[in-house]
């Protein structure tokens, strides 16, 4: 106890109640966990951004020789997945959810099996959309009879924007790694609106506005609609993904079976913390 206790007691306490009440512990475990589950909110919409990004450049770059995402669109997805991303994310207020949770283990890895499981998702699902679009856009888009070098511009140019409204659509998502309604509470956080708003905006005016700036071209409200439905069947994916059970025993223990020494040093992580 901060007030009553003795300093002998407070010397040799691990824990010191400032204000000796004992409901102060309970607003504590529950703003730790809120940091600890915000940070695993973040990791999982960052790892899909990136797993995205990655591949379709790659196999992009490797197959024809160019790629559907620039320097600076690049950039721009940085700044939605890193700065607008983590303010986002990192600013969901507690809630009693998180009391249901059971303890976390010093040693529980951070990214765990739900979170693999909406991140393979995802990112499955954008790869997939992104290189069949980067491979067979133009014949989908109907721009075989336009010039190529507009017809190339177009088609990565409506690659970048949906790309980033994926994203828009995942950060929802990423709200709620183990619930199926991502908009619970939502209207509690209005800094996650904003920001969402923020981006959207951005992204218009970037299309529409600063083609010279980010090499794209002006698109036609038909494929905006476009963009928003592909980046739309995130969320009902999403959905059904969290109905797949997922084990309880964390992925990385499973693979560290050949390996005792790992396999003991996570056993011995089974103390559980806040």
């Amino acid at each position: 106890m901060g007030i009553q206790g003795t300093e002998v007691a407070k010397e040799s306490s691990d824990i010191i109640i400032l204000d000796d009440n004992f409901a102060t512990l309970v607003r504590v475990v529950r703003w730790g966990r809120s940091v600890y589950a915000n940070i695993q909110k973040f990791i999982q919409f960052q790892l899909t951004v990136n797993v995205a990004a990655l591949i379709i450049n790659v196999v992009s770059a490797v197959s024809s020789g160019d790629v559907p995402l620039n320097a600076v669109q690049l950039l721009w997805v940085n700044l939605i997945m890193d700065t607008l991303g983590a303010l986002a994310l990192a600013t969901e207020p507690p809630n009693n959810h998180l009391m249901q949770r059971p303890p976390v283990g010093r040693r529980e890895p951070l990214i765990t099996n739900i979170m693999w499981r909406n991140l393979l998702i995802m990112a499955f699902y954008q790869v997939a959309i992104l290189l069949t679009l980067t491979f067979k856009g133009v014949s989908l888009l109907r721009l075989e009879h336009d010039n190529p070098a507009h017809a190339e511009i177009l088609k990565n140019t409506f690659i970048f924007n949906t790309f980033v409204l994926l994203q828009v659509f995942s950060e929802f998502n990423a709200r709620k790694p183990d619930e199926l309604n991502i908009f619970k509470g939502i209207a509690g956080n209005k800094l996650f609106i904003a920001i969402i708003a923020i981006t959207v905006v951005l992204q218009v005016l970037i299309i529409e506005f600063l083609g010279k700036f980010t090499t794209t071209v002006r698109l036609s409200w038909q494929l905006w609609l476009v963009s928003i439905g592909l980046a739309f069947i995130s969320w009902p994916l999403a959905l059904v993904g969290k109905l797949i059970p997922v084990p309880d025993r964390p992925f990385l223990e499973m693979f560290s079976c050949c390996c005792p020494g790992k396999k003991e040093g996570l056993m011995m992580g089974r103390k559980a913390v806040v």
